[in-house]
């Protein structure tokens, strides 16, 4: 069905497609049609103390304002992840700043954190009703140099740590000028330092600790890893997400829109993120839960990401191509890797 569905939407721009999948999936979710069409997979997975209904989430980007946390929740993810967010809402760049390339099962976007702001997003997410895992994804808005990185950062926290079950600190998007820079280690230290810092003092406040996870590109270079699971481990986060979109271009060479600026996402990307995940698996204690995404547009590729070592996976691009199918797809894929994984282990006891 879906497959009749992404040919309508395909002959629109990428970005108003975005939109009116959305409202089709908020009406199809009000009238009770997507919890009857779309299969749910209840495989509880613990990460970060939090129990997930099942691994799979949708990534942030997809729902960047928090519109439409219990539409997509319907659909069967464990956790949605909402954002990126800013303290002050702002347009993103200028369009048209989303294009796809079908053949590649990818996408470039250049959106440039397009949102309405924290306190928008707040308010959407006090009326949820998802009942799976919720994460906030936070940001410094486009003006504020890195210098002042921090206090946009330590705002966003500060507003969305009531309502959210993880907050994600996204300091690897493409589409922010300098951003990336924050993932060099002294400037990381300084910034997860104080988030920690933060979150211990507003967890005295609330009554709870809520997860901090960062999410980095993966564009990395191998000898930045160690410095960066190093800075994870002393600021005590709880997760990482390997990885963002890709700034390269090497696997779309002469496709169309392959020379646009921006992050490329989908199929092309999976080979240099589950290069991160791996490296960083292996620099990281197993107590900080690592979250796989980028190129997943199947259920093997979900559980790939799971035998290099990750705990969850989300995805977007695949969604766009894919739809709701695959999320019980990678949900039993993700099953069945686990299963022999534990078969595998006790026959070489």
């Amino acid at each position: 069905m879906y497959s009749l569905l992404r040919k309508a939407l395909f002959i629109a721009d990428p970005e108003t497609a975005h939109g009116l999948a959305l409202e089709g999936l908020r009406l199809g979710h009000g009238v009770g049609a997507t919890s009857i069409l779309c299969k749910s997979v209840s495989e509880p997975v613990t990460a970060m103390g939090l129990t997930f209904p099942n691994a799979v989430g949708m990534a942030a980007g997809m729902d960047k304002n928090g519109d439409y946390i219990d539409a997509l929740g319907s659909v069967g993810f464990g956790f949605v992840e909402i954002g990126t967010v800013t303290p002050r809402p702002q347009p993103g760049n200028p369009k048209p700043r989303v294009f796809r390339i079908e053949q590649a099962n990818a996408m470039i976007n250049r959106l440039g954190f397009n949102n309405k702001g924290v306190d928008h997003l707040v308010r959407q997410a006090q009326t949820r009703k998802f009942k799976g895992v919720l994460g906030i994804n936070i940001g410094k808005n486009f003006d504020t140099p890195n210098s002042n990185a921090v206090e946009d950062y330590l705002i966003g926290l500060d507003k969305v740590y009531a309502h959210a079950d993880y907050i994600t600190i996204n300091i690897s998007s493409p589409n922010t000028k300098g951003l990336r820079d924050l993932q060099d280690a002294r400037q990381l230290e300084g910034l997860l330092g104080a988030l920690n810092k933060r979150r211990k003092q507003l967890a005295d406040q609330h009554g709870t600790r809520v997860p901090l996870v960062v999410k980095v590109a993966p564009d990395l270079e191998d000898q930045q890893i160690p410095q960066i699971a190093e800075v994870v481990v002393n600021c005590e986060f709880d997760g990482l997400i390997a990885g963002n979109t890709t700034i390269s271009r090497d696997m779309i060479k002469g496709m169309p829109h392959a020379d646009e600026q921006g992050g490329l996402s989908g199929a092309p990307v999976r080979e240099k993120a589950n290069h991160v995940l791996a490296a960083f698996r292996s620099a990281l204690p197993t107590s900080i839960t690592l979250i796989g995404t980028g190129g997943i547009i199947d259920g093997e590729d979900a559980a790939e990401k799971i035998r290099l070592g990750a705990d969850l996976v989300q995805f977007y691009t695949g969604f766009v191509y894919r739809g709701p199918d695959l999320v019980a797809d990678c949900a039993k894929a993700i099953t069945a890797a686990i299963t022999s994984t534990k078969a595998s282990a006790r026959a070489q006891k």
